[in-house]
Parts: structure tokens; C-alpha cells; sequence
């Protein structure tokens, strides 16, 4: 990989947890092309991780443990001297929520207050921490867009466990002092998202094996989509903005305020990769599921300049090449 120099991120040491998944393989891809020195706190080895395939394990230190394990998290941050941290780790799949709730509180909630702990505790030596949210936390609410301002009311597992993660945060914020900022995203797709219930991944793989697509939901809950690439942007843009003091302890939308319906995502999917609508088996099974959920980022806007580079086109282009290339199915 070729390393740009005098890049923002040339030679910092960062710790990101979370960097098998779908955000954090990504982001590793970008900080190690930006000359960071990065450490990456894994849980499970799992080959089919974008990290893995990509080869871009080999060029990170990797410290085995659990983020319910202070020990672990702390010698994560210590041990390489890592001044940023980006706390993507987490139970992310609503599902297993509702089945195991314990896990997800242990991973989502404990995780989060051990890493902020960890960087209470530091000594001076993190600087920035970015906490990774999502739309999840703010709950149902009467009025949509989503802004920052509301209040965190998630009621199923999963959306409490984000509630609760963005309430220590701001606490440890507040009240100690740690410069953190935190992010909040809708669906994020692209690459590497292995979880097949997902519409994005599921629809595609479907389409790519010629298998009649499914529709867990009724297909017409309204969700924000955002391309992976925008997302890993959005993380880098919000830490470098806590070199400005005037941020410290604030969250943040991202989202191409373009919602849309689970069916005209799929009809998306569908031209992109079939050129034309595939009748899909809308199953009606999903469950807990809030109706509409979408954010406003006139405030990445304003204080961060931050906007997203790729169309739901594009997104979705260069989502099916990662599919194809996984699935070694090529282009006809």
C-alpha cells in the first residue's frame, strides 16, 4: 500500500476498536494509507473479514480481548501509545439484540464506559476519542428528520444500548474532561458487510447466486443510506475537528438526507446490478423495527464542512464489485 506522507494522520498512533467489521476494516484501509500506526483490539478472527482478505492485517498490531475486559481495552490504548481512539466495536445486529439482550448490554454499554475509562485514565496520552453511534439511540420519535437536539429514548435492546453508550460518553465528556465527539449514521452499506438479513448485502448476493431476493420487513420502513467510504470520511473529519476545543462532547448526524423506503432501496440494488426490478419475496417477519428513522446533517454541514462524496449509485457500483470479487462471480 502506498503511504501518502505529510498526510494528517502521517505517523499518529490509533487505536480502533471494532476493525473487523464492516466501518472499521475500512477505516484501518484509509489510516494505514494515511501513514497512521494502528492497533486494532479484535474479539474473533474471522478470515472473511474485508480487514483479512485485504491483507491489511499484517500491517497493524493486533491485541486479542473483549472490550467488557478494562484490562484488555486498557492495554489496547497503552501499549502502542495510542493518542486516538475510534470505538467502532460493538453488537450491531438487532436480532441478536432481542435474543441475547445481556451480550449486547455488555459489549455496547460496558465496552463503551471501558474505553472511555481507559482514556479518563490515561495520563494525557489520548487526545481524541470517537464514539460510534447511530440513528438507533434517538428511538421513535413524532417528528423527522432526526437532529441533534433531540432527546436519546431507545426502548428495544439495541436502541437502549445506544442510548445508554451516547449518555456515558457525553457523562465522561462533561464531567472529566475526555475530548470525545460522537457519531451518529443510518444503514451504512459497502463492502464487506457479511451480515446477508441486511437488504443491501442480502439483495446482492441474491441477485449475484440468481436466488429470488427476500424482504424480511413490509418493505415500507423509511431508512437513511450511506456508503461505507462516506462514513470512514465522516469518523476522520469529526476527530481532526476535535483539534478545535469547541466540539468536545458533541454528537454529530451524517446521512445523505435522502430517505428512502426498504422497497426503493431494493429497486436501487436491482438496477444497479439487473438493470431492471427482480419481484422480491417480502417475507413481513421483522420485528421491534421503528417505522421511519432518517437524519438531518445540517450540522456536519455547518461546523465540520462535512459532506458525503458518493450517490446511492456510486455507493452501490462499488459495493457490487466487492461482492463480486468475494463471491468470484464476475461480470457477464
Amino acid at each position: 500500500m502506498k503511504v501518502t506522507t505529510g498526510n494528517y494522520w502521517y505517523g499518529n498512533s490509533v487505536l480502533v476498536t471494532g476493525g473487523t467489521g464492516l466501518v472499521g476494516s475500512w477505516l484501518v484501509k484509509r489510516l494505514l494509507k494515511d501513514g497512521a500506526n494502528v492497533t486494532c483490539l479484535i474479539l474473533d478472527f474471522d478470515s472473511r473479514s474485508e480487514l483479512i482478505r485485504s491483507g491489511d492485517i499484517d500491517e497493524v498490531s493486533i491485541i486479542a480481548g473483549n472490550l467488557s475486559d478494562l484490562t484488555a481495552v486498557r492495554r489496547a490504548v497503552y501499549q502502542n501509545g495510542c493518542s486516538t481512539i475510534f470505538h467502532l466495536g460493538a453488537q450491531t445486529i438487532v436480532g441478536t439484540a432481542l435474543l441475547d439482550p445481556v451480550e449486547t448490554f455488555e459489549s455496547n454499554i460496558q465496552g463503551t464506559w471501558n474505553v472511555l475509562e481507559a482514556a479518563r485514565t490515561s495520563g494525557g496520552l489520548v487526545s481524541k476519542v470517537l464514539i460510534a453511534s447511530s440513528d438507533k439511540a434517538y428511538g421513535s420519535v413524532d417528528t423527522l428528520p432526526y437532529h441533534e437536539g433531540m432527546p436519546l429514548q431507545g426502548d428495544s435492546p439495541y436502541d437502549v444500548s445506544k442510548s445508554c453508550a451516547d449518555l456515558l460518553s457525553t457523562t465522561y465528556a462533561k464531567t472529566y474532561g475526555v475530548p470525545l465527539v460522537i457519531a451518529r449514521c443510518g444503514n451504512i452499506y459497502g463492502g464487506g458487510d457479511l451480515n446477508w438479513n441486511r437488504i443491501v448485502p442480502g439483495t446482492i448476493r441474491s441477485l449475484l447466486l440468481g436466488e429470488r431476493p427476500q424482504i424480511r420487513s413490509n418493505g415500507l420502513s423509511v431508512r437513511d443510506y450511506i456508503y461505507v467510504e462516506d462514513v470512514v470520511s465522516a469518523y476522520l473529519c469529526m476527530a481532526k475537528g476535535l483539534d478545535d476545543s469547541g466540539i468536545a462532547g458533541e454528537a454529530f448526524n451524517f446521512s445523505r438526507e435522502e430517505p428512502m423506503t426498504v422497497l426503493e432501496i431494493y429497486a436501487q440494488v436491482c438496477e444497479s446490478l439487473e438493470g431492471k426490478f427482480v419481484e422480491p419475496d417480502v417475507l413481513n417477519t421483522a420485528t421491534h423495527e421503528i417505522q421511519s428513522q432518517y437524519l438531518s446533517s445540517n450540522k456536519a454541514r455547518e461546523k465540520l464542512g462535512w459532506t458525503p462524496e458518493y450517490s446511492i449509485k456510486e455507493g452501490l457500483s462499488r459495493t457490487e464489485d466487492w461482492y463480486r470479487d468475494f463471491l468470484k462471480i464476475e461480470k457477464v
